[in-house]
C-alpha cells in the first residue's frame, strides 16, 4: 500500500466533540458524581488525522463541520499542522459523551445525532475530494454516515478515488460497510461485532474471526484488520495472517483506540513494512494511546517500549 503521491486525506462525515466525564462507580439510574471533564475534537477521521500528523507525509482533514463548533477543530488542525479542507455547515457538530469509570475500566457511550447533510453539500465534498486526489495518494473514509447521506456514499467514493489512482482505507459499520466492501477498498478495519454483522453470523472465537477476515480478504480487499479490544487485533493480507496481543497498560480512555490502530497501520504500510512489522507497530501505537484522553499520540519512546512487549502469533491457513 504505497501510493505514488505522498499526502494522506481523512474524510469525516460525522465529526464530533468528545466530552469525557470521569465518574468513579458510575451506576445507571443513580445520582453520579463527575470528578473530571474534558472536551476534545473528534470523529473517526479527525482522530486518524491527528494521530498521523507530525509524520513524514502531509495530512489533510476533509468532510463536514458544524460552523458553530468549528473553532475547536481549527485549533487542533493548527496545533498539529493538519491541512483543513472541511466544509462548514450551519449549526454545531454533534457531541459524544463518554462516561469513564476507572474503578471498573468501563466506558459508557452516549452518541448524539449529527448534522443533516444536504445534497448540495455532498456534491461539494465530491468536488473537494476530486481536487485533493490530484496531490494525495491515500484516503481514509471513516466513521458513521449522518442523516441525509446515502449508505452507498463510501462505496461511490472508494470507486471514484481508486479510479484516480488513490489507495483507500474504510473504517465504518453496518450498511455503509456492507456497500463499501463491494467497491474493494485497499484496507478495511471492522471490529469483531461489525464483522459479525457483515457476515451475518456469530463469530464465537478468534479462529472464526480469522476465517471471516480471510474470506473478506479473498473477496478482493488487500488488507483486513479486525480489532478485538483488549485482545489485540487480527491482520490478514496477501503476506499472511497474524494476531497481535498488546501488553496490559493503564487505560485513561478507550475512545479513539481503533482510530490509533488505523493510523498505525497506515503509517507502517505506507513506509513499506511487512505485515508482521505493521501488526506489531500499530498494536503498540494503539496500546500507547490508551493512556491519553483525546486524539493524543503516545510518545515515540513509549511506543518503542511497548513494541517489545507485543506478542505476535502467526495464524495458520485454516
Amino acid at each position: 500500500m504505497r501510493p505514488t503521491k505522498p499526502g494522506v486525506v481523512t474524510v469525516t462525515l460525522n465529526a464530533a466533540i468528545d466530552q469525557t466525564l470521569e465518574c468513579p462507580g458510575f451506576t445507571a439510574g443513580e445520582v453520579n458524581r463527575v470528578v473530571a471533564e474534558t472536551r476534545t475534537p473528534g470523529g473517526k477521521g479527525i482522530n486518524v488525522a491527528a494521530f498521523l500528523a507530525g509524520g513524514t507525509r502531509p495530512v489533510t482533514a476533509a468532510g463536514f463541520l458544524g460552523a458553530d463548533s468549528a473553532p475547536l477543530f481549527e485549533a487542533l488542525f493548527h496545533e498539529r499542522g493538519i491541512h483543513d479542507r472541511c466544509l462548514r455547515l450551519p449549526g454545531s457538530s454533534r457531541v459524544n459523551i463518554k462516561v469513564v469509570d476507572r474503578t471498573s475500566s468501563a466506558v459508557t457511550d452516549l452518541n448524539l445525532p449529527g448534522l443533516s447533510i444536504p445534497e448540495e453539500a455532498l456534491d461539494a465534498l465530491t468536488t473537494t475530494l476530486d481536487a485533493l486526489a490530484e496531490e494525495n495518494g491515500c484516503f481514509v473514509l471513516s466513521g458513521s454516515v449522518p442523516a441525509g447521506v446515502p449508505a452507498t456514499l463510501y462505496a461511490m467514493l472508494t470507486e471514484r478515488l481508486r479510479a484516480k489512482g488513490a489507495r483507500v482505507a474504510v473504517d465504518t459499520s453496518g450498511e455503509p460497510l456492507r456497500h463499501a466492501i463491494t467497491a474493494k477498498p485497499d484496507f478495511v478495519k471492522p471490529n469483531a461485532r461489525e464483522l459479525e454483522a457483515l457476515v451475518g453470523r456469530p463469530l464465537k472465537n478468534a479462529g472464526e474471526v480469522a476465517r471471516a477476515a480471510r474470506d473478506l480478504h479473498a473477496s478482493g480487499i488487500g488488507l483486513v484488520v479486525v480489532s478485538l479490544g483488549a485482545e489485540g487485533a487480527l491482520f490478514v493480507s496477501g503476506d499472511g495472517a497474524w494476531r497481535a496481543l498488546p501488553p496490559p497498560v493503564e487505560v485513561a480512555s478507550t475512545v479513539g483506540a481503533g482510530d490509533a490502530l488505523v493510523a498505525g497501520v497506515l503509517a507502517s504500510r505506507l513506509e513499506g513494512h511487512d505485515l508482521e512489522t505493521c501488526a506489531r507497530r500499530s498494536t503498540a501505537f494503539a496500546a500507547g494511546k490508551l493512556a491519553k484522553v483525546g486524539p493524543v499520540p503516545p510518545a515515540p519512546e513509549r511506543v518503542a517500549e511497548l513494541l517489545c512487549a507485543v506478542r505476535m502469533h502467526p495464524l495458520g491457513t485454516g
